[in-house]
């Protein structure tokens, strides 16, 4: 690099970027610079999805190919005008979390190889009171683009009939997201339990493509995660840029976009180019803030029916009226399990956690060669100080005579 530092006039402000030549992407060697760039490309769009909200930072200082970690707390070496709110999370500690307003904050989160802003669904003025519904539409895997596409529009008419507006854009990986801006008129239980009743609708109207059930074992087609409403959890907002070897986005759609669009066509390249000429696909998004009267109508029919609760993530407090939190292949009481469940590795880096897997597979060819996509269980695990990876692996399709038993988990480590 011929310099370590450059700065930048942002917003009237001096923002110095440090190592602007350190490569965060491989292949196509975008720098941290072409980083701080993009945002600057796309701030209108990135501050309407991200800003004035608290975020979580997601730090990859050494590129997508080194070690990442999210970061709730501001960093305490931060210029005067970072705005911070704090906040209390459901474990009853608190963290002061930094809230972009303009587009010399969005360089300076940048310049610490923030690729992808993850902000919470309120505005740092009301904390307890969300302003958006997020639907997010997470593939099993092996299921295809076009699939998400029919989920996407299942969403969008219930949405309509429940007097919702829904702004969906790709998540910049496999999934897709639906934004419904919101009256500030609930708490983050109501918000959940209403995105809860919308998915349990999606999945009714189409139960061979999508689902609302929460363990995975259970999953087919695209599972709506209506966790994703639960206090404390975030997604990357519009125009983030995801940590992909060709560098996507997060992209902003019309409901007439998402049948032709493809994912892989918003990047860090592409994306200031379609911004300049199309401008922001969700510049209408704040016009439309809806009730959640009819869902949560929707949630207290269910119950009555005796639907009631589905489960929490394993991280937050056992809540009243909750069933037991329980993967149902473990469940007391069962005669066998649901599904011949077992165990491969644990790690702290997924990239270990998939080697295992690897391992398993020569070890075991003719088992594998029975195994389908989405009989892979790759899960995200949430340790005291950091995440992990736990890899399982569901052996429903492979004969019964070629099915391995559980052994040694390989790696067998944890954060």
């Amino acid at each position: 690099m011929a310099h370590d530092h450059e700065v930048l006039v942002v917003a009237g402000r001096d923002i110095a970027i440090s190592n602007p030549g350190k490569v965060l992407f491989p292949k196509p060697k975008y720098t941290k610079l072409d980083l701080v760039r993009y945002y600057l490309a796309v701030a209108e769009g990135a501050l309407r999805g991200a800003g004035g909200r608290p975020n979580v930072l997601v730090r990859y200082p050494n590129g997508i190919t080194g070690e990442f970690f999210y970061q709730k707390r501001a960093p305490e070496s931060r210029p005067a005008w970072i705005e911070v709110v704090t906040l209390r999370f459901p474990s009853g500690r608190t963290a002061e979390e930094v809230v972009p307003r303009d587009t010399a904050a969005l360089a300076w989160l940048a310049n610490l190889a923030c690729l992808e802003l993850h902000p919470h669904p309120v505005r740092a003025e009301d904390l307890d009171h969300p302003d958006e519904l997020r639907v997010d539409l997470d593939p099993v895997p092996g299921i295809k683009w076009a699939q998400l596409r029919k989920v996407a529009g299942v969403v969008a008419a219930v949405l309509r009939d429940f007097g919702l507006t829904g702004w969906p854009k790709t998540s910049g990986s496999r999934g897709l997201h639906v934004l419904v801006r919101i009256e500030r008129r609930w708490r983050f239980d109501e918000v959940r339990r209403a995105a809860l009743a919308l998915a349990r609708e999606v999945e009714r109207r189409a139960p061979t493509l999508a689902t609302s059930k929460w363990w995975k074992e259970e999953r087919h087609g695209v599972f709506i995660d209506y966790n994703q409403n639960a206090k404390d959890r975030t997604v990357a907002s519009a125009y983030s840029v995801r940590p992909t070897p060709d560098a996507r986005v997060s992209a902003p759609l019309t409901w007439d976009e998402v049948n032709a669009a493809d994912p892989a066509d918003f990047t860090l390249a592409t994306m200031p180019r379609r911004f300049a000429e199309l401008g922001d696909r969700h510049a209408g998004i704040d016009k439309t803030p809806g009730a959640l009267e009819p869902l949560l109508e929707l949630s207290a029919r269910h119950e009555r029916e005796g639907l009631g609760d589905a489960p929490w993530p394993p991280h937050y407090k056992k809540q009243a009226g909750e069933p037991a939190r329980v993967q149902p292949s473990r469940a007391r009481g069962a005669r066998r399990p649901l599904h011949p469940l077992i165990e491969i590795g644990r790690a702290k880096r997924k990239q270990d956690a998939l080697a295992g897997f690897r391992r398993w597979k020569a070890r075991h060819p003719k088992a594998a060669a029975h195994l389908e996509p989405a009989d892979v269980l790759v899960d995200r695990m949430r340790g005291r100080s950091s995440l992990w990876t736990r890899i399982r692996v569901n052996l429903e399709h492979v004969p019964a005579k070629l099915r391995p038993r559980q052994g040694r988990l390989d790696p067998d480590e944890q954060g």
